[in-house]
Order: C-alpha cells, then sequence, then structure tokens
C-alpha cells in the first residue's frame, strides 16, 4: 500500500483543528482555573492527525468492539483530548467549559466515566501495558483490523514499567500498536534527563524490537506519513519520536519552565488571540473515519461463564487449592472460549498451564514483569472481549498495586488469584511469603476477595469469580488441604459456611485457608478437655458474612478468635473486627502473623508465628477464662 501525501487542504484543515484545540484546551483549564494547557499543546498536531485522519471511530457507540482504540497515557492532557472528541461532534463543544467541575464527567484526568474512555490514565506509565493487552486481543483473539494506539509523555517514559510493556509488545510482534511518544522535552519540575535526544529513544526502541520513526511532531505532513508507515509495517509494533515543544505556539510560554499544570491566567486572551491568528479556515470541520465493515472484530459472549463439569473430589482428598484454581481454569475455558490466563513465568507454581495445556493460545505468558502483567490483562478485558484470570504469587502482585488501583478506576473485571500466601509455605522463606495481599486488594473499591479452604471451594470461587464485576482476588495455598464440602456444596459470595457445631459451643473460632484446619485441629483438642467450639470458614473476606458471624458468636457468648496466615493489619481479622465494631458484648482474640518470618518447615513455622491449633487451644482457654 503506497503513500499519498495528503492534498494541501487536508494538510490546512489539520493545522487549524490542531490550533483549534489549542484553544479548547485553554478556554477549558481556564473556566477550571486548573490543568495542563501546556501539555495540551505539545500533542496537539498528534491528535489532530489521529483523531482526522487516522482513527476509524463509531461516534453513535464508541466503544464499539471494531474500533480503533486510543490512549492518553499522559493522562494529564486530557482536555485535548476531550476536545478532540468534541471536534469529531461526540458532545458539544460548549461542554468542555464544564471540565473537572463536580457534576461532569470530564474530569482532570480521564475515567471511563465517559462512554469514549476505556482505561483511566493519569497515573504514568501504565498506557503502553493496556494498550499492549488490547493489541494482542485484537491480533491473536478477535484476528481484527481494528488497531491501538498510545501517547505517552517524554517524562513517564522513565518509568520501568513502559519498557515492561515495550518489551512485551515486541516480543509478540503487536504490528497493530502504534506507541507515540510526545518528546517535549521538559517534565513537571525540570528538563527530562534525555530532553530532546531523539536518537537516544529512537536506539533503545529498535533495540526493543520496534521500528522506530523520528519525526517532526508538529509537521502534520510528517505524523500523516509515520501514521503510513506504522499502518503497512508488519511483524513489529511501531513508535513514532515526536519531537515537540511544551506550550507549543503559546508566545513567551513554549517551551519554557514552571508552566506545567497551570492554566495561562492573564495571558490566556493573549495567547488564544495569537492562535486565531495562525487559523486559515476559522469554520473548519473534519470528521474521524468511520468503522469498516471489514475485518470487524466478532460477537463474544461471556456471560453466564460455568465449569464444564462438577466438582470430582473425595470427602478427605488431600489437594492445594492453587491446583484446584488450575483444574477450575480449564474447566471454565472449555465452557467459555474467551477465558484467558495470564501469568509472569510462575504457571506451573500457580497452576495457570492447565488452561495452557488445553488451548496454548488462551495463554499468555507475561514472563517476569507483573505491572506490564496486571496492565495486560486490564487491556485484555477491556471493551468485554475476555475473562482474564491472572495469576502469580499472592507476594508479587504488591509491586502491581498501582497498576491494579488503577484497574478498579477503569470499572475493569479482571480476576487475579495470588498462590503461595502466608508463611505456610516453608522454606522458601519470607521474600515470597503473601502476608500484605489481603489488606492490599480489600483496599480497591469493589473488589471481592475469596479465601477458598479446600479444593471444592475454590473450584466454586473461580466460576463465581469469572462472572462477578470489578476487581476480584482468589487467594490460594501451597500446602495440600483436605477436601470438606460435598461436591454439590453451593457456595455464594458474601456468605460463609459453618464447618462445625454443637449446641454447647462457648466460642467461635474464624479461619481461613490453611487456619481453618488448625481451628479444626484445635477443637479436636478442645473437646477432649469438654470444651465445644464452633468454626466458620468465611469464603469470602470481602464482602465478609457478617450476619453469620455475629449470629454465631452470639451464640457462643460473644467469644471470637480468628485466625489467619497474614499479616495483623488489613486481612481477615480486621474485617471481622471491622464487622462486630457495631456489636456490644463481644471479645476477639486475633491471631496473626507478627513480625517478619523465616524459612523452615511450613508445620514448624506457622507454630513459631502463633497461629498453629496449639495457639488456638491456648487463645480458646484463655478467652473463656477472661
Amino acid at each position: 500500500m503506497s503513500y499519498h501525501k495528503p492534498e494541501a487542504k487536508t494538510v490546512q484543515d489539520l493545522k487549524d483543528l490542531a490550533q483549534k484545540l489549542r484553544i479548547h484546551s485553554i478556554n477549558a483549564t481556564q473556566a477550571s482555573k486548573s490543568g495542563h494547557p501546556t501539555s495540551c499543546a505539545s500533542i496537539a498536531e498528534i491528535m489532530s492527525v489521529l483523531f482526522f485522519q487516522q482513527l476509524r471511530l463509531n461516534l453513535k457507540h464508541p466503544r464499539d468492539p471494531s474500533s480503533d482504540r486510543f490512549i492518553l497515557s499522559k493522562g494529564h492532557a486530557a482536555p485535548i483530548l476531550y476536545a478532540a472528541w468534541a471536534e469529531a461532534g461526540l458532545f458539544p463543544i460548549a461542554d468542555l467549559n464544564n471540565l473537572r467541575k463536580i457534576d461532569s464527567d470530564l474530569e482532570g484526568h480521564p475515567t471511563p466515566r465517559l462512554n469514549f474512555i476505556d482505561v483511566g490514565t493519569g497515573s504514568l506509565g501504565q498506557g503502553v501495558a493496556v494498550g499492549a493487552g488490547m493489541a494482542y486481543v485484537g491480533k491473536n483473539f478477535d484476528k481484527a483490523d481494528y488497531r491501538t494506539y498510545v501517547v505517552v509523555g517524554d517524562g513517564e517514559s522513565a518509568e520501568g514499567s513502559i519498557w515492561e510493556s515495550l518489551h512485551f509488545a515486541g516480543h509478540y510482534k503487536l504490528d497493530n500498536l502504534c506507541v507515540i511518544f510526545d518528546v517535549n522535552r521538559l517534565g513537571q519540575s525540570e528538563a527530562t534527563s534525555l530532553q530532546h535526544k531523539l536518537d537516544v529513544y529512537r536506539d533503545r526502541l529498535e533495540a526493543f524490537g520496534f521500528n522506530a520513526v523520528v519525526v517532526d511532531g508538529h509537521d502534520v505532513e510528517e505524523l500523516s506519513k509515520a501514521f503510513h508507515c506504522a499502518a503497512i509495517t508488519k511483524n513489529k509494533p511501531t513508535a513514532i519520536i515526536a519531537k515537540t515543544f511544551k506550550g507549543r505556539d503559546f508566545p513567551n510560554i513554549e517551551d519554557l519552565d514552571n508552566w506545567h499544570g497551570k492554566p495561562l491566567g492573564d495571558k490566556a486572551a493573549e495567547v488564544v488571540k495569537h492562535l486565531e491568528g495562525l487559523i486559515v479556515n476559522k469554520n473548519v470541520k473534519l470528521a474521524p473515519k468511520p468503522v469498516p465493515k471489514t475485518g470487524a472484530a466478532p460477537e463474544v459472549d461471556i456471560n453466564n461463564i460455568k465449569l464444564s463439569s462438577p466438582p470430582s473430589y473425595k470427602l478427605g482428598d488431600s489437594i492445594a487449592t492453587r491446583l484446584a484454581y488450575g483444574t477450575a481454569l480449564a474447566k471454565i475455558g472449555q465452557n467459555n472460549q474467551r477465558v484467558v490466563a495470564l501469568d509472569g513465568d510462575t504457571k506451573n507454581s500457580t497452576f495457570s498451564d492447565k488452561l495452557k495445556n488445553l488451548d496454548p493460545q488462551r495463554y499468555i505468558e507475561c514472563f517476569i514483569a507483573e505491572q506490564n502483567l496486571v496492565g495486560v490483562a486490564v487491556g485484555a478485558a477491556c471493551r468485554r472481549r475476555t475473562v482474564a484470570f491472572v495469576s502469580t504469587f499472592a507476594t508479587f502482585f504488591t509491586r502491581a498495586f498501582d497498576q491494579i488501583r488503577m484497574g478498579a478506576i477503569s470499572q475493569t473485571n479482571v480476576n487475579f488469584v495470588g498462590s503461595h500466601c502466608g508463611c505456610s509455605i516453608g522454606e522458601d522463606g519470607p521474600s515470597q511469603m503473601g502476608l500484605e495481599d489481603i489488606a492490599m486488594f480489600r483496599t480497591i473499591p469493589g473488589s471481592t476477595i475469596f479465601y477458598p479452604s479446600d479444593a471444592v471451594s475454590t473450584e466454586r470461587a473461580v466460576e463465581l469469580a469469572a462472572n462477578t464485576k470489578g476487581v476480584c482476588f482468589i487467594r490460594t495455598s501451597r500446602p495440600n488441604t483436605c477436601v470438606i464440602y460435598d461436591n454439590e456444596e453451593p457456595f455464594t459470595i458474601g456468605r460463609g459456611k459453618v464447618v462445625r457445631q454443637k449446641s454447647s459451643d462457648e466460642v467461635l473460632l474464624i479461619g481461613a485457608g490453611i487456619t481453618l484446619y488448625e481451628c479444626l485441629a484445635a477443637a479436636d483438642q478442645l473437646e477432649k478437655n469438654c470444651i465445644t467450639v464452633r468454626v466458620i470458614d468465611p469464603f469470602t473476606v470481602k464482602p465478609l458474612d457478617a450476619e453469620l458471624i455475629i449470629e454465631h458468636g452470639k451464640q457462643c457468648g460473644g467469644r471470637v478468635v480468628v485466625v489467619e496466615d497474614h499479616y495483623q493489619q488489613g486481612g481477615l481479622g480486621e474485617a471481622v473486627l471491622s464487622a462486630l465494631a457495631g456489636e456490644r458484648n463481644f471479645v476477639v482474640k486475633h491471631l496473626y502473623v507478627p513480625t517478619v518470618p523465616r524459612s523452615g518447615p511450613p508445620s514448624v513455622l506457622i507454630d513459631m508465628f502463633g497461629i498453629s491449633a496449639r495457639h488456638v487451644v491456648n487463645a480458646v482457654n484463655e478467652i473463656i477464662k477472661d
């Protein structure tokens, strides 16, 4: 496909639209008395060429599965993104003056409250991962013609997460992905480390497997040619390295420090007048390209996903919940072709490799790069194209907390599965032990946290998570645990199970995962001393079955012992304490891992760090005496 230079009128129209976008960005930030007009100005020509010459969009349905994707990774330039959609005709230009107002969804940084935004951006360094996830789905699952474009700021390109994602895109030859670097030289408080060393950007990007093209980012003809080059390049993604200037065409402001994140104030009128003088056709109007009929994304249905067959275990079987996760993942994968697994080179420990064994095409290896792992999953789940399950050791999700947090802002439905939780993993030692993971996921708005204790409940947790909106986290364990539930046992989010009870029970024990079994072992020991206790398996930590805990806690005289393989803060114990905070006449003893553990056999460690059956027995004896 040969390149046809745009006509002179088209070139001028694109230039004029770029200036209009600058003016809209100034006016909107003036109206809100805050924002980033100079950051908008550096990408005006990029946005003009993208929106009015390159992107194939459906204004009636902005999230059309077949339309091109656009991510503004430098989310602080939101005003010019909103201006581009307004100029395209999606909503009235007058609405741009509602920027950042409490009753407007035109927020300071983009969020999917707007129907033309796929993901929230603004926490820098994350857009490329999401774009790579979208592009991977487009190329390998949808096999459709839509392309994905990501605009990255040069300041955020210092983030290691960007380079994780660039490596992923290069490795998988995502030729439907185009990353545009806005190299405007200036950061927030001073110049970026590379400033305008475009050759360094080019060399790095070529080393990461990209077709790297250096352009004048304010020259619409150069940009048009570069985007054409990107579209015809096969077997490698394209990076357009655009030399730009912050505050472009703003007299006495362009390329100067100390203008980041500030409206122009009393200089606005003068700058707008200057920009208007650069516009040839004041009434310029261009429309985005329509979505072509050919190369469309297929229709998919990701509703009502089921296990292909029910759990099939015998009571008393000894099976690790991490293994049951892999079994369940393969089962829901058999039921629905859009179930995909992503992992960070731990698939033979988390058992996500069971889906790979079923269908290698639906397993995405993200290697040891957890921030990119999470971002790719968020992108893969966008526009309801896949049901994504992301697995690694629970503790390694901590380094991707910002990506998970932004996933919640992005209204993602990604499912996270963390194995190797707690000190019960044993000899590998504290660097591998997930002891903060429940706390982390509990803070995520709208999250659901499953903590299954046996193989049956794990399979049902996977099935439920596949159909649950918002972020889900399934905490799985390394040691084998006994199957205690019948294969037909029903499970519901927010509903726990009473696994042992007598009318004479004096204390309520609450445990999950391996500590449920420590509670049951303690109950056996206590009964020999004529003390009976009740035991609850919460199944979900969030939402917690507060009603069940309060009801049975009262029946046990208000005496509760919670045991967990987690640090004190933010886990199951504090969830129970929070549930009981409004209740009178309760006393709670909380057993948890009190300090950084060490290497050792699992049984020795759980005893050394205070969460074994022996410690539960002691806690029960103390609480009865009290």
